[in-house]
């Protein structure tokens, strides 16, 4: 199963492997697309990912990771984004973008924002509370880069809930402390994401996924149960799919072993009954099958794997006995 089709609205991917989002750290302090992006991401593409997802990308100048990060806050990121989309999709693959914002966790020069005033560590700045003002133009911020990735041709989009950063923080009663209508119980802080994505949906109808944080490692942060309940209502907003991750918002080191956020999605899946993706010391070819084949998750998204090897799919399918068409250039090698 793990090289049959999977489709969400209009767009059918070849196969269940994703590369996985992560962060190059290969821009400068413009966000626009460097060298380095046009052979990391067109390699995967030929090596026969079904789906490429780009590096979390900002929609905002101060909301980057880094100085390094890609953005995509300004129609001059966009010649950048639509020569490597066109790449991606000349090998035959399908290509993602991940919009993203790091709230308390950015490391630029300036003002930082969280829904509270709490760092992430001693070693962080400590940000600003943002205010009210300030999440309606978060919020047309993310729209404004969802029409963009759509001028650039992107296939799909993923939304950065996850791993620390802004909407988990919104999301996470270890991080939001707020007293107004985008704190306090589950659908308070529920509520800067839910009109993120209703804003994303006004400027777009292709695929839409989110990426989240499903296990905080923390007695008083989110569990896969709490993601199931909010993985619900963004099936209701026209989200397709839940890409299942875990960890970042507090500094905790989970105990990580081979597949072990699996159970994660396959929680969230069952629960939601929505599409997820799973992420997370994926590495062999027979376990992205088994869990494809076991109904745990639709999608795989590799990540390290993919930087070792950008032909991770030609062995995985030597490996289940597939036969997989090469790239033409590539045929007397494969």
């Amino acid at each position: 199963m793990l090289f049959t089709p999977f489709t969400l609205k209009q767009v059918t991917l070849k196969n269940r492997i994703v590369m996985s989002p992560m962060c190059m750290y290969s821009s400068d302090d413009s966000g626009t697309v460097k060298d380095w992006h046009h052979v990391h991401y067109a390699t995967r593409a030929v090596g026969q990912v079904g789906l490429v997802i780009l590096e979390a990308t900002a929609v905002t100048a101060q909301g980057r990771i880094s100085a390094r990060d890609l953005g995509i806050w300004s129609d001059e990121h966009l010649p950048g984004l639509q020569r490597v989309v066109d790449s991606v999709h000349e090998h035959g693959a399908h290509i993602g973008i991940q919009l993203a914002h790091a709230g308390r966790k950015a490391t630029v020069d300036g003002p930082i924002v969280a829904p509270s005033a709490l760092p992430f560590s001693d070693t962080y700045k400590t940000p600003e509370a943002v205010t009210l003002e300030q999440i309606q133009a978060l919020v047309a911020a993310f729209g404004e880069a969802a029409d963009r990735a759509k001028q650039a041709g992107f296939d799909i989009i993923e939304i950065h809930g996850a791993h620390g950063y802004l909407i988990n923080e919104f999301l996470s009663p270890l991080t939001n402390r707020r007293e107004d209508a985008y704190g306090g119980d589950a659908d308070g802080r529920f509520r800067f994401l839910q009109e993120v994505v209703s804003e994303v949906k006004q400027r777009w109808d292709g695929p839409l996924f989110v990426r989240i944080s499903a296990n905080e490692y923390d007695p008083q942060g989110l569990t896969p149960e709490d993601h199931a309940y909010f993985a619900a209502k963004l099936k209701t907003l026209g989200v397709d799919l839940i890409d299942v991750s875990s960890g970042g918002n507090v500094p905790v080191v989970p105990n990580a072993f081979p597949g072990y956020q699996v159970p994660f999605a396959e929680t969230i899946r069952t629960k939601a009954d929505i599409a997820v993706g799973a992420v997370g010391l994926i590495t062999e070819a027979q376990q992205a099958e088994d869990i494809v084949q076991s109904g745990k998750a639709d999608l795989i998204f590799l990540g390290r794997a993919l930087l070792r090897d950008p032909y991770w799919a030609r062995s995985a399918a030597q490996q289940l006995h597939v036969e997989l068409a090469p790239p033409k250039p590539y045929e007397r090698g494969w």
